[in-house]
């Protein structure tokens, strides 16, 4: 029987009227913090993971080593507990390190295990760093709330509900080691009235299992997928971060206190502040990313868009201003070619500092070919895959710095370092177009399987810690083919600027903001005008509408809190009318992206049907609502009913092409609904709300 479908039923507009912004309950928060307390206080009480050890599994043991239990308030809002225990006969110890968020009901912990005797450790086996059971009611049951990862598809970060009837057993895992590649790495477990989302950061093989007995409960178990090792004498190992945010009520309103939690707590900040949305433009589609580009053309289109009146926050270094053999996938030598820039990176990040942008430049460290720099000069320090890795190894001459091996990482380091304080960079970018987890696998002994990929996360989780801790103003950015390094350790230090090599096209875009806004708040995509991208396939899409029309449509179908313009303002004849108001509607609307997030219809990828969406900031006193009709819909009105509105408030609703606003109750959004029309077929609708003085 199949119990997965996507999202299409379950917007219960009843459910997602609250008259207030989503804030934990007091009761959801006595609830986390008595799942803090109860787990990590006592040995007596079995602890949320387990593993086995010698061939035992820990619920058999661990209650017999020896357990400390140290307190610390973290900040304000986070209080620390750290649980250890100790084998008094190997000296194997296991420590927990464990967050309780105090205006959240979150709990997270990650694990270590070190050996602290004077010979090898008995073989771990099955870690699990979480491992859990919960407990129904005697009616309704457990839903499954998660979503595909990002493989350059149309359906990327597709929302699924899986049930989960009694007898019921299933095993999710990313795939090729890279952690959001075939399955997101976040979880909503829901039953009647409550349920607790689950997050494991962990940026490599991950995998979760879901089992239901015969009668109410539920056991989930998650962690690195593959673990069968030893430990020598001194050696310390980590597990993946789990986060669990306990929830009740209605599923939507947790997924809107999670996007909260991440706001507050894990998106990164700007002088204590949440990332704001950004504009950026590159030249990527013009010079071949930058294989072709030059000192000089990357000046010029900085000055065209600043000419255009085209604003901008940021210009973007893509892949390819190093030395390469002609093509930007020859990486490994991180030097800027001094042929193409002369006076470095530097020349283009100053014009850009000059003109009131900062700049983000593309790197790919862990990705080298044999006839680079590193490929040829530090061979000892590059993972080479399997001797018969089908196609998963990508290209026959790539390798895999290795980032557990502390040399190769103090180097990356030191080199990067450099690069960013002397070509002056704002914004580091990193890319990561190869599947990881056959290379580690390669070089895992019999007795140590797993080990080659913890050193490798923990290096890879240091080397950004590194760079941060030496450029605290620095900013980054995750980019794996698009979003395939999503996890919560990733998201801790960096968000997805591009978060899809899906591109472009609208129904993939409006679709990639369903899904992913349900649990990532900030990310970002690119748009390219039908100018630009003058393909004939791309022209017979939209049918009759008029290119200025096409341009409005594919915008709005990349509203995000990051838009990345690909634009050759070297041209006349692009509709800068027309951009410049686009570029003005993002500014007004962007404040809101980062609110609640309401969907107000199914989602779908077909031609023919609607799709939209609210964003509501109850602290700025309202919010946007996106709405598409899709090219092959013949339907010019759709109404909608809001969300989180003050029913007794008057709101000012604005459509962004029609002049003036009209005033309505917020009971009349919330129940009668918002009117929306759209006469172009496709088009699309921005309408802002405001509360009336």
């Amino acid at each position: 029987m199949k119990f997965i479908r996507s999202i299409t039923l379950l917007l219960l507009v009843g459910h997602l009227t609250a008259a207030r912004a989503v804030s934990p309950s007091p009761a959801e928060l006595v609830k986390a913090r008595g799942f803090f307390e109860t787990s990590f206080l006592t040995a007596k009480t079995q602890p949320p993971f387990s593993f086995q050890y010698d061939g035992r599994p820990s619920s058999e043991f661990l209650a017999t080593w020896k357990m400390t239990d140290k307190k610390r308030s973290l900040s304000e809002n986070r209080v620390q507990r750290t649980v250890t225990f100790t084998d008094p006969k190997s000296g194997l110890a296991v420590r927990c390190v464990a967050i309780e968020y105090t205006d959240s009901p979150v709990v997270e912990w990650t694990l270590y295990f070190k050996n602290t005797g004077a010979t090898d450790t008995p073989v771990l086996d099955s870690i699990q760093a979480l491992d859990m059971n919960l407990r129904r009611g005697d009616t309704g049951d457990f839903v499954l709330h998660h979503a595909k990862g990002s493989q350059a598809t149309i359906n990327d970060y597709e929302p699924y509900e899986t049930a989960m009837p009694a007898g019921f057993h299933r095993t999710i895992t990313t795939s090729g080691g890279r952690p959001s590649n075939s399955d997101f790495p976040y979880f909503n477990i829901e039953w009647p009235g409550q349920g607790v989302i689950c997050a494991i950061g962990w940026p490599g093989q991950w995998a979760a299992q879901f089992s239901r007995d015969d009668a109410n409960g539920l056991s989930v178990r998650a962690g690195q997928e593959t673990t069968h090792f030893k430990l020598h004498p001194g050696e310390e190992v980590r597990g993946p971060l789990i986060s669990l945010l306990f929830w009740s009520g209605d599923w939507i309103r947790s997924q809107n206190l999670w996007r909260q939690w991440m706001v507050t707590h894990i998106l990164p900040r700007v002088d204590g502040k949440p990332l704001p949305p950004t504009m950026f433009a590159c030249s990527s589609h013009q010079f071949g990313e930058m294989v072709h580009a030059t000192e000089e053309n990357q000046i010029l289109f900085i000055d065209r868009y600043a000419e255009k009146g085209l604003k901008l926050d940021y210009w973007w270094m893509d892949a390819g201003w190093y030395v390469n053999n002609g093509s930007w996938v020859n990486t490994g030598t991180w030097e800027v070619d001094s042929n193409r820039f002369p006076h470095g990176l530097r020349a283009v990040s100053d014009h850009a500092h000059d003109k009131g942008l900062k700049t983000l430049v593309w790197f790919e460290p862990e990705r080298v070919t044999t006839n680079s720099w590193l490929g040829q000069q530090h061979p000892e320090w590059l993972l080479s895959p399997p001797p018969n890795p089908g196609d998963q190894a990508y290209g026959p001459d790539w390798r895999l710095l290795d980032l557990g091996n502390p040399a190769a990482r103090q180097w990356l380091i030191d080199h990067v370092d450099n690069i960013i304080k002397t070509q002056r960079i704002d914004l580091y970018r990193q890319d990561f177009n190869i599947d990881p987890l056959y290379y580690w696998r390669a070089h895992d002994e019999p007795d140590r399987q797993g080990l080659t990929e913890i050193k490798y996360v923990t290096g890879y989780l240091a080397y950004w810690d590194a760079l941060k801790q030496r450029n605290p103003k620095l900013l980054f950015d995750s980019c794996a083919s698009g979003g395939r390094r999503l996890d919560l350790e990733t998201m801790r230090r960096s968000v997805p600027r591009t978060r899809s090599d899906y591109l472009f096209e609208p129904i993939g875009e409006q679709c990639h903001t369903y899904g992913l806004a349900l649990w990532i708040p900030y990310y970002g995509s690119g748009f390219i005008d039908t100018v630009t991208y003058q393909q004939k396939e791309s022209q017979n899409y939209y049918g009759q509408l008029a290119a200025g029309a096409q341009d409005v449509y594919i915008f709005r179908s990349v509203m995000c809190p990051v838009i990345i313009n690909c634009l050759d303002v070297r041209r006349d004849d692009l509709h800068y009318d027309v951009l410049r108001q686009l570029f003005s509607q993002w500014r007004d609307v962007s404040p809101y992206l980062l609110g609640d997030y309401y969907p107000l219809t199914p989602y779908s990828t077909a031609k023919d049907t609607w799709i939209a969406w609210q964003f509501d900031r109850h602290d700025l006193g309202g919010g946007v609502v996106l709405a598409y009709r899709r090219n092959d819909n013949t339907e010019s009105e759709r109404r909608l009913k809001l969300s989180a509105l003050d029913a007794e408030a008057k709101y000012a609703i604005t459509n962004s092409d029609v002049p003036g606003s009209n005033i309505v109750t917020g009971r009349q959004l919330m129940e009668e609904g918002l009117l929306l029309t759209i006469t172009n077929q496709p088009g699309a609708i921005v309408i802002t709300y405001q509360k009336a003085n």
